[in-house]
């Protein structure tokens, strides 16, 4: 355990699912590292391990899609945590349609964004995606009638064993 260990593990940050398509091919997974990091212009950042099968495909990809999930959406964590795209077809698995520049939507997330890719940033054994909301979803009548519960946090998935180590 490192000294930083001692500090987040106090967080109980949001958990997302991010999508990416490219050459064909698509891939996600469940990501802890994300968050807004400007106002104006609205950018977002998710940071994706580099051993993570969606990484590779992310990489070549010029949208991703962000989704939160529910805490009661067992099915989706366990198959975007739990295993590798190295080896399943999580899409094949689940609702999806394809957003802005090909990215996965999963039509079942609580909500959702697509962002174009404008930047990376290799930061270690993760490296950011800054992203820019290019469109958004439930929106309007949908967006009321999706169920309002709790989102998936960290604290929801500890006990996962993941598809790649981090």
């Amino acid at each position: 355990m490192t000294g930083l260990d001692t500090f987040t593990d106090r967080l109980d940050y949001p958990m997302y699912v991010v999508t990416a398509a490219a050459d064909g091919e698509q891939s996600g997974c469940l990501v802890g590292f994300a968050s807004q990091n400007s106002l104006h212009p609205p950018r977002f950042v998710v940071w994706l391990s580099k051993a993570n099968h969606t990484f590779g495909v992310a990489r070549r990809a010029g949208f991703l899609a962000v989704h939160l999930l529910g805490r009661d959406q067992d099915g989706l964590v366990a198959l975007f945590g739990g295993l590798t795209g190295d080896h399943v077809d999580k899409f094949a698995e689940v609702r999806w349609r394809p957003g802005e520049g090909g990215a996965p939507v999963l039509e079942d997330a609580r909500a959702w964004f697509v962002g174009r890719v404008e930047d990376h940033a290799d930061w270690g054994d993760h490296v950011g995606f800054l992203l820019s909301p290019v469109e958004v979803g439930p929106a309007g009548e949908e967006a009321a009638a999706q169920p309002r519960g709790a989102l998936l946090s960290l604290s929801d998935v500890v006990g996962l064993t993941p598809g790649h180590p981090a």
